[in-house]
């Protein structure tokens, strides 16, 4: 089967197009504005535009100075344009006009409808349009030319799981969970390796967005650049274990005490093995998952130490620091054994030192590709710790851990960074 998108196919209102005024028209119009004169503000822009009722600007400061400003202009109608220049020394060096369309008439609320991206010359390089289904949720990414026209096929940000091929098939094998921002499931290779139950409906779930659809999207720093980082992970655990069945979770962000629900759905479905590749700075973000992971001590979650570069015993990132005795932490080492750059690591707070810089993967368009860090680290050890499993299905995170944990070498070198030592192959039988 090819690797490639669904089809996805988007009927677009011209009714809703219009009350929504002419989104392509308003960038347009405010870009041009934002372009003309050497160090033009937000009120001489607003002057341009008709019907502007409100004007804000917040200026962007690094290290005392002032390399551009963040403006927002509030239209009559509800919907709003938001301009961001970058210009270091006063020239223009990026230039982001996004607008936001009114939820109602008459509601005051706006939400992200599009946006253009502007290089030194003021052109328009590129352009995104979101598409909302009737209950508001975005349901696809619509790619712009330089005229802000639709190009390619719009993709799907939401999109239903696939139908089984053969249900009783992907019954079967070791259920591991994966927790990330989803995967991209349309893609086959992923799809055929889904768990399901007997009638052929997948278990995993989507706890950001609370639906059954756990698809690789995470929105959080812009909803027309939505960052894809679940694919690659879990293309990582497929590969090393070919017995494994992937349990896909998209994590919590709206709510991170959902975390715990995670747990609980996963334990509901016979998942023994749990990787998660994510982490944050605030325990509050953890604590339910912590008290959830202690009541499963028959679980055992291998957990990536993170990529800041830094010592976790002394600056904590979670759930990489959380002390359980069914959790194994994982950094990432070069192919000489050595710790990655930008790798997180502690004597106390992580376990293992893994090949993951440089690792194959598959990203989420299905393309073959290279990524490094302990996010792909830890999908070699949860791999390993499902081919265990599958040899003995009787085993815990007790019998899982020691087994894993008696394959690292340690040397004086390794000491200094993580308490187990170096796994140099995971993936060797």
């Amino acid at each position: 089967m090819r690797r490639t998108l669904a089809v996805f196919v988007i009927a677009f209102a011209t009714t809703a197009v219009a009350a929504e005024g002419d989104p392509a028209a308003r960038i347009k119009a405010a870009a041009s504005a934002a372009c003309r004169g050497t160090v033009p503000d937000i009120d001489r822009i607003a002057e341009t535009l008709p019907a502007v009722i409100k004007v804000e600007e917040k200026p962007l400061i690094n290290r005392g100075r002032r390399f551009g400003w963040r403006g927002t202009l509030t239209l009559a109608d509800g919907s709003r344009i938001e301009i961001e220049r970058i210009a270091p020394g006063g020239r223009l060096r990026r230039l982001g006009v996004t607008y936001y369309a009114p939820d109602a008439p008459g509601a005051g609320q706006a939400r992200p409808m599009m946006t253009a991206l502007l290089g030194p010359d003021c052109v328009i390089g590129l352009g995104r349009r979101l598409v909302y289904g009737p209950e508001g949720r975005v349901r696809a990414l619509v790619h712009l030319d330089r005229d802000l026209a639709p190009i390619g096929t719009p993709e799907p940000l939401d999109p239903p799981v696939p139908a089984a091929e053969d249900a009783a098939k992907e019954a079967r094998g070791v259920r591991v969970a994966m927790v990330d921002a989803g995967v991209n499931y349309l893609l086959p290779e992923i799809a055929e390796r889904l768990a399901r139950d007997r009638a052929g409906r997948p278990l995993g779930y989507d706890f950001w967005d609370l639906d059954d659809r756990p698809f690789d999207s995470n929105p959080a720093r812009s909803p027309f650049f939505p960052q894809r980082h679940g694919t690659r992970t879990a293309s990582v655990l497929l590969r090393e274990a070919p017995e494994a069945r992937l349990v896909p979770y998209r994590y919590p962000r709206p709510d991170m005490s959902r975390m715990a629900k995670i747990v609980d759905h996963a334990a509901a479905n016979g998942v023994i093995v749990v990787c998660i590749t994510l982490g944050s700075d605030d325990i509050a973000d953890w604590e339910a998952f912590a008290a959830a992971v202690v009541a499963r001590p028959e679980m055992l979650f291998v957990v990536s130490a993170g990529n800041d570069g830094r010592d976790i015993d002394g600056r904590p990132v979670y759930p990489a620091a959380l002390e359980a005795g069914n959790i194994i932490v994982v950094t990432s080492a070069d192919s000489s054994g050595r710790l990655g750059r930008g790798s997180n690591w502690g004597k106390r707070s992580v376990d293992l030192l893994v090949p993951g810089e440089e690792t194959p993967v598959t990203d989420f368009y299905g393309r073959a590709g290279i990524s490094s860090g302990s996010s792909f680290a830890a999908p070699r050890i949860a791999a390993l710790a499902a081919r265990l499993l599958a040899a003995h299905p009787d085993w815990r995170a007790p019998e899982l851990r020691a087994a894993i944990f008696a394959r690292a070498r340690k040397t004086a070198a390794t000491a200094e960074i993580v308490g187990q030592g170096l796994i140099a192959n995971p993936s060797a039988p």
